[in-house]
């Protein structure tokens, strides 16, 4: 006779591999989608497409990564009953954007990291100037995509998107949060910065793509004012969520885990809320951020399941 316990750990096990399977699923399609906006061949309006620079976007963006961001995309539409493919081409250019990110913060100026997801980072394969230029060419495609009327047909929407993705990724997002990241290192000066200053830096630097991600699902899914403002509380307290989560891991998983070094966050004197609040504190409040997402999706019912569980997902990884 099975147990109310194993009983229970097995719902919970099938729960876990269906949202995997979900998560990989989102993945693919985002694998495929860009692996073809980075294909060789020119395209309308371009003159020639470098081949050097080709293949070291194609190493910086294809072959890794969880695509975490277009799933909250995709996911977001499919709660709202939107269109999944505008979804799709919506989060794989803000996943553009995150790679651009990635290549630019692995250099020397920035956390001088040689490996990414497990291969050498961009410079490290190539050259800091082949680096920065693949960084800019994801940045400006990000925005090309989210501009073309394949993948969106209305106009205000398509406005809506490029607004929103370039203030989440600009000076008031993730490249200001980038420079309070460095400031916090003490690279321009002493600095002490106490949890809402590291709050609102984490926010900016990770946060602000992450509720974006959901935001544009909202967008492209026709959200009310109402609905766009629930699940942007949602997209901010997974950022949150999201940040502290990989903090933890930082001080936590191996290199060989995460495909990067570990540990470097804490030997460059970072901000992070583990340092703030310790181990148990972090945990404690990632925690209280899953709490507000799932309270932010209530109103949808079984249709914000998934959402509820990539909240879940993100405090939970290993990777």
């Amino acid at each position: 006779m099975t147990s109310p316990q194993a009983s229970h750990a097995s719902v919970k096990a099938d729960a876990s591999q269906a949202f995997s399977h979900k998560l990989s699923s989102v993945a693919d399609a985002v694998e495929a989608f860009l692996a073809e906006r980075l294909g060789p061949e020119t395209q309308t309006g371009e003159i020639t497409r470098p081949a050097r620079l080709m293949e070291a976007m194609r190493h910086a963006v294809l072959g890794g990564g969880k695509r975490l961001r277009p799933f909250l995309a995709v996911e977001t539409v499919r709660m709202l009953g939107g269109s999944e493919a505008g979804a799709l081409a919506a989060g794989s250019a803000i996943e553009l954007v995150h790679c651009y990110s990635l290549v630019h913060d692995d250099m020397p100026a920035m956390d001088d990291d040689d490996m990414r997801r497990g291969k050498p980072t961009v410079h490290k394969a190539y050259d800091e100037a082949t680096a920065i230029l693949v960084g800019d060419a994801l940045q400006t495609l990000a925005f090309e995509i989210l501009a073309d009327a394949a993948w969106q047909p209305d106009p205000s929407i398509r406005a809506d998107l490029v607004l929103g993705l370039a203030k989440a990724s600009g000076l008031g997002g993730m490249v200001g949060g980038q420079i309070l990241d460095l400031g916090a290192e003490g690279r321009f000066g002493a600095v002490s910065l106490d949890v809402e200053d590291t709050l609102q830096l984490q926010a900016m630097k990770t946060g602000a793509i992450l509720a974006f991600s959901v935001d544009a699902g909202a967008l492209v899914g026709g959200a009310t004012p109402d609905q766009r403002a629930a699940l942007w509380r949602y997209g901010l307290a997974l950022g949150q969520a999201f940040q502290i989560a990989d903090d933890i891991l930082d001080r936590e998983a191996s290199p060989e885990a995460m495909g990067k070094a570990t540990g470097k966050d804490k030997d460059a004197g970072k901000a992070t809320l583990v340092d703030r609040l310790g181990i148990d504190g972090a945990r404690a409040e990632c925690d209280r951020l899953v709490g507000i997402c799932e309270e932010a999706v209530s109103t949808w019912g079984d249709k914000a399941q998934t959402l509820r569980e990539a909240a879940r997902f993100t405090v939970a990884r290993k990777v």
